[in-house]
C-alpha cells in the first residue's frame, strides 16, 4: 500500500484538504495503476503557525515536506529509476498544482523503503 504523508502549514492547508488527497491519490493511480486507487492512504498533518521554521526562525509560508512509504521491492525492479522519478514528480506536480506552483522547486519527497515482512495491517505481517 502506498503511503504518503503531507507535512505543511495548517493555513496552507485549510480549505485545500479533498482536493490534495484527490490529486495525491491520482498521482500515485498515475503511477501505479487504478488498482492503487483503493490503497492508497494519504496522511495531511498540518503544522500549527509558528511551529515551523526555516533558518533559525518561524515562517508563514514553506513547501510541503512528503514522506511516501513505499516497499523495498520497487527499488529492485529493473525499472526503478523511471519509477523513482515519476513518483517524485507526480507527487511534486499534484503538491503544486493544489497548493502553489511557488512551492513547487522547494517541495520536498523522501521515498521511505520498507522491507519485506515488515508491514502489517491488522496485527498480521503482509508479505511481498
Amino acid at each position: 500500500m502506498p503511503h504518503l504523508t503531507v507535512r505543511a502549514l495548517e493555513p496552507q492547508l485549510q480549505g485545500n484538504e479533498s482536493a490534495l488527497i484527490a490529486a495525491l491519490t491520482d498521482a500515485v493511480a498515475d503511477v501505479y495503476g487504478e488498482w492503487a486507487r483503493d490503497v492508497a492512504v494519504i496522511h495531511l498533518d498540518g503544522v500549527p503557525a509558528g511551529r515551523w521554521g526555516v533558518r533559525g526562525k518561524p515562517v508563514d509560508e514553506a513547501a510541503p515536506a512528503i514522506t511516501f512509504g513505499i516497499r523495498a521491492a520497487a527499488f529492485d525492479r529493473p525499472d526503478s529509476g523511471e519509477l523513482v522519478a515519476r513518483l517524485v514528480r507526480t507527487v511534486t506536480d499534484a503538491v503544486a498544482g493544489v497548493l502553489g506552483a511557488h512551492l513547487r522547486d522547494t517541495t520536498s519527497v523522501e521515498l521511505v523503503a520498507t522491507p519485506a515482512g515488515r508491514t502489517a495491517i491488522g496485527g498480521v505481517i503482509v508479505d511481498g
